[in-house]
Protein backbone atom coordinates (compact mmCIF):
# COMPACT_ATOMS: atom_id res chain seq x y z
CA UNK A 1 0.00 0.00 0.00
CA UNK A 2 1.36 3.23 -1.02
CA UNK A 3 1.98 5.95 1.87
CA UNK A 4 0.46 9.18 1.35
CA UNK A 5 3.35 11.25 2.39
CA UNK A 6 5.04 9.72 -0.22
CA UNK A 7 2.53 10.44 -2.49
CA UNK A 8 2.32 14.33 -1.62
CA UNK A 9 5.69 14.44 -2.30
CA UNK A 10 5.95 12.99 -5.61
CA UNK A 11 2.56 12.87 -6.99
CA UNK A 12 3.70 13.89 -10.66
CA UNK A 13 6.49 10.87 -10.47
CA UNK A 14 3.73 8.33 -8.99
CA UNK A 15 1.57 9.05 -11.62
CA UNK A 16 3.94 8.99 -14.81
CA UNK A 17 5.56 5.81 -13.79
CA UNK A 18 2.07 3.88 -13.03
CA UNK A 19 1.50 4.59 -16.68
CA UNK A 20 3.65 1.89 -17.42
CA UNK A 21 1.06 -0.20 -15.83
CA UNK A 22 -1.27 0.74 -18.83
CA UNK A 23 -3.59 2.12 -16.59
CA UNK A 24 -3.80 5.86 -15.56
CA UNK A 25 -4.15 6.55 -11.56
CA UNK A 26 -3.90 10.12 -11.52
CA UNK A 27 -7.78 10.70 -10.30
CA UNK A 28 -7.82 8.06 -8.10
CA UNK A 29 -4.49 9.50 -6.26
CA UNK A 30 -6.28 13.19 -6.45
CA UNK A 31 -8.76 12.03 -4.29
CA UNK A 32 -6.87 10.13 -2.04
CA UNK A 33 -5.40 13.43 -1.58
CA UNK A 34 -8.10 15.43 -1.14
CA UNK A 35 -9.90 13.04 1.07
CA UNK A 36 -6.62 13.37 3.27
CA UNK A 37 -7.13 16.84 3.07
CA UNK A 38 -10.66 16.87 4.48
CA UNK A 39 -9.84 13.99 6.90
CA UNK A 40 -6.94 16.78 8.06
CA UNK A 41 -9.37 19.28 8.57
CA UNK A 42 -11.79 17.31 10.58
CA UNK A 43 -9.02 16.06 12.60
CA UNK A 44 -8.13 20.12 14.07
CA UNK A 45 -11.40 20.83 14.20
CA UNK A 46 -11.60 17.57 16.18
CA UNK A 47 -8.92 18.99 18.32
CA UNK A 48 -10.03 22.23 18.68
CA UNK A 49 -13.54 20.78 19.81
CA UNK A 50 -11.16 18.72 22.99
CA UNK A 51 -9.11 21.47 23.90
CA UNK A 52 -12.22 23.29 24.25
CA UNK A 53 -13.60 20.52 26.53
CA UNK A 54 -10.67 20.21 29.11
CA UNK A 55 -10.54 24.09 29.55
CA UNK A 56 -14.45 24.19 29.91
CA UNK A 57 -13.82 21.07 32.17
CA UNK A 58 -11.38 23.12 34.61
CA UNK A 59 -13.46 26.46 34.65
CA UNK A 60 -16.54 24.06 35.86
CA UNK A 61 -14.77 23.02 37.99
CA UNK A 62 -13.50 26.37 39.18
CA UNK A 63 -16.72 27.50 39.31
CA UNK A 64 -18.05 25.05 41.61
CA UNK A 65 -15.79 25.52 43.75
CA UNK A 66 -16.63 28.88 44.15
CA UNK A 67 -20.20 28.75 44.27
CA UNK A 68 -21.23 29.99 41.03
CA UNK A 69 -23.75 26.86 40.43
CA UNK A 70 -26.04 28.25 37.31
CA UNK A 71 -23.19 29.84 35.58
CA UNK A 72 -20.77 26.17 35.62
CA UNK A 73 -24.21 24.85 34.61
CA UNK A 74 -24.58 26.89 31.52
CA UNK A 75 -20.69 25.86 30.58
CA UNK A 76 -22.02 22.45 31.71
CA UNK A 77 -24.64 22.12 28.63
CA UNK A 78 -21.92 23.78 26.16
CA UNK A 79 -19.65 21.11 27.15
CA UNK A 80 -22.56 18.70 26.34
CA UNK A 81 -23.09 20.16 22.78
CA UNK A 82 -19.16 20.00 22.04
CA UNK A 83 -19.67 16.24 22.35
CA UNK A 84 -21.93 15.94 20.44
CA UNK A 85 -19.59 17.73 17.93
CA UNK A 86 -16.83 15.72 18.47
CA UNK A 87 -18.95 12.37 18.10
CA UNK A 88 -19.88 13.64 14.69
CA UNK A 89 -16.64 14.15 13.69
CA UNK A 90 -15.50 11.08 14.87
CA UNK A 91 -17.58 9.45 13.06
CA UNK A 92 -16.87 11.86 10.04
CA UNK A 93 -13.33 11.01 10.38
CA UNK A 94 -13.94 7.20 10.70
CA UNK A 95 -15.56 7.40 7.48
CA UNK A 96 -12.52 9.44 5.52
CA UNK A 97 -10.46 6.72 6.80
CA UNK A 98 -12.14 3.80 5.57
CA UNK A 99 -12.09 5.54 1.88
CA UNK A 100 -8.76 6.18 1.98
CA UNK A 101 -7.89 3.24 2.87
CA UNK A 102 -10.30 1.54 0.47
CA UNK A 103 -8.73 3.65 -2.49
CA UNK A 104 -5.02 2.70 -1.66
CA UNK A 105 -5.69 -0.90 -1.51
CA UNK A 106 -7.14 -0.36 -4.96
CA UNK A 107 -3.56 1.13 -6.02
CA UNK A 108 -0.80 -0.82 -7.16
CA UNK A 109 2.78 -0.25 -6.20
CA UNK A 110 4.72 1.88 -8.36
CA UNK A 111 7.48 0.50 -10.58
CA UNK A 112 11.22 1.04 -10.84
CA UNK A 113 11.84 3.13 -13.23
CA UNK A 114 13.93 0.26 -14.94
CA UNK A 115 10.69 -1.65 -15.68
CA UNK A 116 10.01 -1.18 -19.62
CA UNK A 117 6.18 -0.01 -20.86
CA UNK A 118 4.21 -2.95 -21.88
CA UNK A 119 0.65 -4.75 -21.97
CA UNK A 120 1.69 -8.50 -21.20
CA UNK A 121 4.40 -10.74 -21.31
CA UNK A 122 5.12 -10.50 -25.17
CA UNK A 123 6.53 -7.20 -23.85
CA UNK A 124 8.82 -8.75 -21.13
CA UNK A 125 12.44 -7.63 -21.67
CA UNK A 126 14.65 -10.42 -22.31
CA UNK A 127 17.45 -10.13 -19.74
CA UNK A 128 19.86 -13.02 -20.10
CA UNK A 129 19.38 -16.71 -21.93
CA UNK A 130 21.46 -19.61 -21.01
CA UNK A 131 21.27 -22.12 -23.56
CA UNK A 132 22.12 -26.28 -23.19
CA UNK A 133 22.11 -28.36 -26.12
CA UNK A 134 19.44 -30.74 -25.69
CA UNK A 135 19.70 -33.98 -28.29
CA UNK A 136 16.12 -35.35 -28.31
CA UNK A 137 14.71 -39.17 -29.60
CA UNK A 138 13.13 -38.91 -32.78
CA UNK A 139 9.91 -39.78 -31.22
CA UNK A 140 9.93 -37.03 -28.12
CA UNK A 141 6.57 -36.59 -26.84
CA UNK A 142 5.47 -33.91 -24.05
CA UNK A 143 5.44 -34.40 -20.56
CA UNK A 144 1.78 -35.32 -20.19
CA UNK A 145 2.68 -38.24 -22.82
CA UNK A 146 5.93 -39.40 -20.87
CA UNK A 147 3.88 -39.23 -17.41
CA UNK A 148 1.35 -41.95 -18.90
CA UNK A 149 4.38 -43.83 -20.71
CA UNK A 150 6.24 -44.02 -17.31
CA UNK A 151 3.34 -43.97 -14.26
CA UNK A 152 4.59 -40.29 -13.21
CA UNK A 153 1.81 -38.30 -13.03
CA UNK A 154 -2.12 -39.91 -13.30
CA UNK A 155 -3.59 -37.13 -14.30
CA UNK A 156 -6.92 -38.74 -15.21
CA UNK A 157 -7.35 -40.09 -10.90
CA UNK A 158 -7.00 -36.26 -10.01
CA UNK A 159 -10.05 -35.47 -12.23
CA UNK A 160 -11.58 -38.12 -10.84
CA UNK A 161 -10.49 -37.42 -6.99
CA UNK A 162 -10.95 -33.66 -7.35
CA UNK A 163 -10.99 -32.40 -10.69
CA UNK A 164 -9.14 -30.81 -13.70
CA UNK A 165 -5.50 -28.95 -12.37
CA UNK A 166 -5.28 -31.53 -9.04
CA UNK A 167 -2.78 -34.57 -10.71
CA UNK A 168 -1.89 -37.45 -9.01
CA UNK A 169 1.95 -38.08 -8.77
CA UNK A 170 2.79 -41.93 -8.39
CA UNK A 171 6.03 -44.07 -8.32
CA UNK A 172 9.03 -42.37 -9.68
CA UNK A 173 6.74 -38.99 -10.22
CA UNK A 174 6.38 -38.82 -6.86
CA UNK A 175 10.04 -39.45 -6.14
CA UNK A 176 11.27 -36.65 -8.42
CA UNK A 177 9.11 -34.58 -6.71
CA UNK A 178 9.74 -35.19 -3.52
CA UNK A 179 13.40 -35.18 -4.10
CA UNK A 180 13.25 -31.41 -5.82
CA UNK A 181 11.40 -30.05 -2.86
CA UNK A 182 14.28 -31.60 -0.29
CA UNK A 183 17.00 -30.59 -2.90
CA UNK A 184 15.39 -27.14 -3.18
CA UNK A 185 15.66 -27.05 0.86
CA UNK A 186 18.39 -28.05 1.13
CA UNK A 187 20.36 -25.41 -0.87
CA UNK A 188 18.02 -22.94 0.87
CA UNK A 189 19.51 -23.54 3.87
CA UNK A 190 22.84 -24.13 2.93
CA UNK A 191 22.81 -19.94 1.63
CA UNK A 192 21.13 -19.45 5.37
CA UNK A 193 17.42 -19.26 4.73
CA UNK A 194 15.48 -20.38 7.88
CA UNK A 195 12.83 -23.05 7.19
CA UNK A 196 9.59 -22.22 8.33
CA UNK A 197 6.49 -24.63 7.98
CA UNK A 198 3.35 -22.58 8.06
CA UNK A 199 -0.33 -23.11 7.78
CA UNK A 200 -1.96 -24.02 4.70
CA UNK A 201 -4.54 -21.24 5.35
CA UNK A 202 -4.90 -17.85 6.02
CA UNK A 203 -7.07 -15.03 7.81
CA UNK A 204 -8.05 -12.15 5.99
CA UNK A 205 -5.80 -9.90 7.82
CA UNK A 206 -2.79 -12.13 6.02
CA UNK A 207 -4.34 -11.56 2.93
CA UNK A 208 -4.42 -8.19 3.30
CA UNK A 209 -1.12 -7.98 4.87
CA UNK A 210 0.79 -9.24 1.40
CA UNK A 211 -1.33 -7.81 -1.15
CA UNK A 212 -3.44 -10.85 -2.19
CA UNK A 213 -6.65 -9.28 -0.99
CA UNK A 214 -8.94 -7.43 -2.13
CA UNK A 215 -8.77 -10.45 -4.26
CA UNK A 216 -9.95 -8.78 -7.61
CA UNK A 217 -9.31 -11.89 -9.80
CA UNK A 218 -10.92 -14.07 -7.27
CA UNK A 219 -7.90 -16.49 -7.71
CA UNK A 220 -7.76 -17.19 -4.00
CA UNK A 221 -9.59 -20.53 -3.02
CA UNK A 222 -12.48 -18.95 0.24
CA UNK A 223 -13.42 -21.57 2.75
CA UNK A 224 -16.58 -19.29 3.61
CA UNK A 225 -17.93 -20.77 6.57
CA UNK A 226 -14.61 -20.11 8.26
CA UNK A 227 -13.28 -17.05 6.51
CA UNK A 228 -10.10 -18.72 5.62
CA UNK A 229 -8.11 -18.74 2.63
CA UNK A 230 -5.79 -21.24 0.93
CA UNK A 231 -2.58 -19.75 0.55
CA UNK A 232 -1.48 -19.00 -2.92
CA UNK A 233 1.73 -18.98 -1.95
CA UNK A 234 4.09 -19.85 0.95
CA UNK A 235 5.07 -15.82 0.65
CA UNK A 236 1.81 -15.23 2.63
CA UNK A 237 2.19 -17.26 5.78
CA UNK A 238 5.54 -16.25 5.68
CA UNK A 239 6.17 -12.99 5.60
CA UNK A 240 3.01 -12.10 7.76
CA UNK A 241 4.89 -13.90 10.77
CA UNK A 242 6.15 -10.34 11.14
CA UNK A 243 2.84 -8.62 10.60
CA UNK A 244 2.93 -6.07 13.36
CA UNK A 245 6.43 -6.53 14.30
CA UNK A 246 9.13 -3.98 15.11
CA UNK A 247 12.93 -5.49 14.03
CA UNK A 248 15.96 -4.28 15.13
CA UNK A 249 18.06 -2.92 12.61
CA UNK A 250 20.77 -5.62 13.73
CA UNK A 251 18.03 -8.40 12.68
CA UNK A 252 18.74 -8.13 9.38
CA UNK A 253 18.30 -9.34 6.72
CA UNK A 254 15.60 -11.82 8.07
CA UNK A 255 15.87 -15.05 4.92
CA UNK A 256 13.35 -17.36 5.47
CA UNK A 257 12.24 -20.39 2.95
CA UNK A 258 9.55 -22.44 3.13
CA UNK A 259 7.81 -25.86 1.64
CA UNK A 260 3.67 -25.81 0.53
CA UNK A 261 1.45 -26.84 -1.73
CA UNK A 262 0.07 -23.98 -3.19
CA UNK A 263 -3.80 -23.58 -4.56
CA UNK A 264 -4.60 -21.24 -7.07
CA UNK A 265 -8.46 -21.06 -8.73
CA UNK A 266 -6.34 -19.64 -12.42
CA UNK A 267 -9.81 -18.36 -13.15
CA UNK A 268 -10.15 -18.43 -17.00
CA UNK A 269 -7.13 -20.30 -17.66
CA UNK A 270 -7.44 -22.69 -20.64
CA UNK A 271 -6.19 -23.73 -23.98
CA UNK A 272 -3.10 -25.74 -25.09
CA UNK A 273 -0.70 -23.71 -23.11
CA UNK A 274 -2.48 -25.17 -19.62
CA UNK A 275 -1.60 -28.91 -20.64
CA UNK A 276 -0.29 -31.41 -17.92
CA UNK A 277 1.65 -29.80 -15.41
CA UNK A 278 1.68 -26.21 -17.36
CA UNK A 279 -0.84 -24.62 -15.35
CA UNK A 280 -2.55 -25.98 -11.72
CA UNK A 281 -4.48 -25.51 -9.33
CA UNK A 282 -2.72 -27.21 -6.72
CA UNK A 283 0.73 -27.63 -7.02
CA UNK A 284 3.97 -27.63 -4.85
CA UNK A 285 6.75 -24.68 -4.57
CA UNK A 286 9.62 -23.88 -2.33
CA UNK A 287 9.24 -20.40 -1.49
CA UNK A 288 12.43 -17.57 -0.25
CA UNK A 289 11.18 -14.82 1.77
CA UNK A 290 13.36 -11.69 3.06
CA UNK A 291 13.09 -8.76 4.93
CA UNK A 292 15.54 -6.40 4.40
CA UNK A 293 16.71 -2.83 5.38
CA UNK A 294 15.42 -0.42 2.76
CA UNK A 295 19.30 0.53 1.92
CA UNK A 296 20.21 -3.22 1.03
CA UNK A 297 17.03 -4.65 -0.85
CA UNK A 298 18.11 -4.33 -4.56
CA UNK A 299 21.51 -5.79 -3.51
CA UNK A 300 19.05 -8.40 -1.94
CA UNK A 301 17.45 -9.15 -5.16
CA UNK A 302 20.26 -9.40 -7.14
CA UNK A 303 21.40 -12.09 -4.69
CA UNK A 304 18.00 -13.81 -4.80
CA UNK A 305 17.99 -14.20 -8.84
CA UNK A 306 21.27 -15.33 -8.83
CA UNK A 307 20.93 -18.01 -6.37
CA UNK A 308 17.89 -19.65 -8.24
CA UNK A 309 19.61 -19.09 -11.07
CA UNK A 310 22.37 -21.52 -9.33
CA UNK A 311 19.43 -24.19 -8.93
CA UNK A 312 18.67 -24.01 -12.64
CA UNK A 313 22.38 -24.23 -13.35
CA UNK A 314 22.19 -27.22 -11.06
CA UNK A 315 19.91 -29.11 -12.51
CA UNK A 316 21.30 -28.20 -16.41
CA UNK A 317 17.92 -26.75 -17.60
CA UNK A 318 18.11 -23.93 -20.19
CA UNK A 319 16.70 -21.05 -19.20
CA UNK A 320 16.56 -17.51 -19.40
CA UNK A 321 16.09 -13.93 -17.11
CA UNK A 322 13.51 -11.09 -18.04
CA UNK A 323 12.44 -8.27 -16.70
CA UNK A 324 8.58 -8.44 -16.59
CA UNK A 325 7.05 -5.07 -18.05
CA UNK A 326 4.65 -2.79 -16.60
CA UNK A 327 1.55 -4.69 -18.07
CA UNK A 328 2.58 -8.40 -16.70
CA UNK A 329 4.20 -6.93 -13.46
CA UNK A 330 2.58 -8.27 -10.03
CA UNK A 331 0.03 -5.79 -8.37
CA UNK A 332 2.48 -5.26 -4.72
CA UNK A 333 5.45 -5.36 -6.49
CA UNK A 334 8.26 -2.68 -7.97
CA UNK A 335 10.83 -5.13 -9.97
CA UNK A 336 10.37 -8.39 -11.00
CA UNK A 337 12.46 -10.96 -12.75
CA UNK A 338 11.06 -14.03 -13.90
CA UNK A 339 13.16 -17.25 -14.49
CA UNK A 340 11.95 -19.51 -17.45
CA UNK A 341 13.09 -22.83 -18.66
CA UNK A 342 12.97 -24.21 -22.18
CA UNK A 343 10.89 -27.01 -22.69
CA UNK A 344 12.38 -28.70 -25.49
CA UNK A 345 9.38 -31.32 -26.21
CA UNK A 346 7.05 -28.37 -26.21
CA UNK A 347 8.98 -25.55 -28.07
CA UNK A 348 8.49 -23.16 -25.70
CA UNK A 349 9.74 -21.20 -22.80
CA UNK A 350 7.91 -22.28 -19.37
CA UNK A 351 8.47 -19.60 -15.90
CA UNK A 352 9.46 -21.31 -13.00
CA UNK A 353 10.02 -18.36 -10.73
CA UNK A 354 9.36 -14.55 -10.12
CA UNK A 355 11.41 -12.64 -7.94
CA UNK A 356 10.13 -9.47 -6.37
CA UNK A 357 10.73 -6.43 -4.62
CA UNK A 358 7.79 -4.77 -2.62
CA UNK A 359 9.98 -2.22 -1.76
CA UNK A 360 7.48 -0.34 1.23
CA UNK A 361 4.28 -1.94 -0.37
CA UNK A 362 3.74 -5.19 1.88
CA UNK A 363 5.59 -3.70 5.13
CA UNK A 364 2.79 -0.69 5.24
CA UNK A 365 -0.15 -3.40 5.02
CA UNK A 366 1.73 -5.24 7.69
CA UNK A 367 2.68 -2.65 9.74
CA UNK A 368 6.84 -3.92 9.75
CA UNK A 369 8.95 -2.03 10.29
CA UNK A 370 12.70 -1.07 11.33
CA UNK A 371 14.46 0.07 14.50
CA UNK A 372 17.82 1.23 13.70
CA UNK A 373 20.99 1.69 16.30
CA UNK A 374 20.00 5.46 16.11
CA UNK A 375 16.16 4.96 16.99
CA UNK A 376 15.16 5.68 13.91
CA UNK A 377 11.79 3.51 12.85
CA UNK A 378 10.96 3.06 9.32
CA UNK A 379 9.49 0.70 6.95
CA UNK A 380 11.23 -2.47 6.16
CA UNK A 381 11.58 -3.52 2.46
CA UNK A 382 10.08 -6.95 1.44
CA UNK A 383 11.38 -9.80 -1.11
CA UNK A 384 9.99 -13.09 -2.60
CA UNK A 385 10.97 -15.56 -5.00
CA UNK A 386 9.83 -18.64 -6.13
CA UNK A 387 12.88 -21.38 -5.39
CA UNK A 388 11.53 -23.37 -7.33
CA UNK A 389 7.81 -24.24 -8.54
CA UNK A 390 7.94 -27.55 -9.07
CA UNK A 391 5.24 -28.19 -11.99
CA UNK A 392 6.98 -27.05 -14.88
CA UNK A 393 10.29 -27.59 -13.53
CA UNK A 394 9.09 -30.87 -13.47
CA UNK A 395 7.57 -31.09 -16.66
CA UNK A 396 11.03 -29.60 -18.27
CA UNK A 397 13.12 -31.97 -16.25
CA UNK A 398 11.01 -34.91 -18.12
CA UNK A 399 10.81 -33.61 -21.41
CA UNK A 400 14.46 -32.52 -21.90
CA UNK A 401 15.75 -35.62 -20.69
CA UNK A 402 13.89 -37.77 -22.32
CA UNK A 403 16.09 -40.76 -24.21
CA UNK A 404 15.80 -43.97 -26.20
CA UNK A 405 16.31 -46.16 -22.96
CA UNK A 406 14.37 -43.91 -20.66
CA UNK A 407 14.17 -40.45 -18.68
CA UNK A 408 17.90 -39.42 -17.71
CA UNK A 409 17.59 -38.17 -13.56
CA UNK A 410 20.09 -35.05 -13.91
CA UNK A 411 23.05 -35.80 -11.42
CA UNK A 412 22.14 -33.56 -8.70
CA UNK A 413 18.85 -34.98 -8.05
CA UNK A 414 20.16 -38.54 -8.36
CA UNK A 415 21.25 -38.88 -4.47
CA UNK A 416 17.26 -38.21 -3.87
CA UNK A 417 15.81 -39.99 -6.54
CA UNK A 418 17.63 -43.62 -6.11
CA UNK A 419 18.07 -44.32 -10.01
CA UNK A 420 20.30 -42.39 -13.07
CA UNK A 421 17.36 -43.13 -15.51
CA UNK A 422 13.73 -43.99 -14.64
CA UNK A 423 12.51 -46.66 -17.62
CA UNK A 424 9.30 -48.01 -18.41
Amino acid sequence: MLQIPSIRQHQAEMVERLLVRGKDFSEEIKEILSLDDERKSTQAKLDDILSQSNKLAKEIGQLFKGGSVDEANKLKALVGDLKEESAQLKEKQSTLESQITKLLYEIPNVPHPSVPAGKSDADNEVVSEHPIEINLPDNAQPHWELAKTYNLINFELGVKLTGAGFPVYTGYGARLQRGLIQFFLDEANKAGYTEIIPPLMVNEASGYGTGQLPDKEGQMYHVTADDLYLIPTAEVPITNLYRDEMVNEDALPIKMTGYTPCFRREAGSYGKDVRGLNRLHQFDKVEIVRIEHPDNSYQALDEMVAYVEGLLKALELPYRKLRLCGGDLGFTSVLTFDLEVYSAAQERWLEVSSISNFETFQANRLKLRVKGKDKKKQLAHTLNGSALALPRILAAILENNQTADGIAVPKILQPYVGCEIIKN
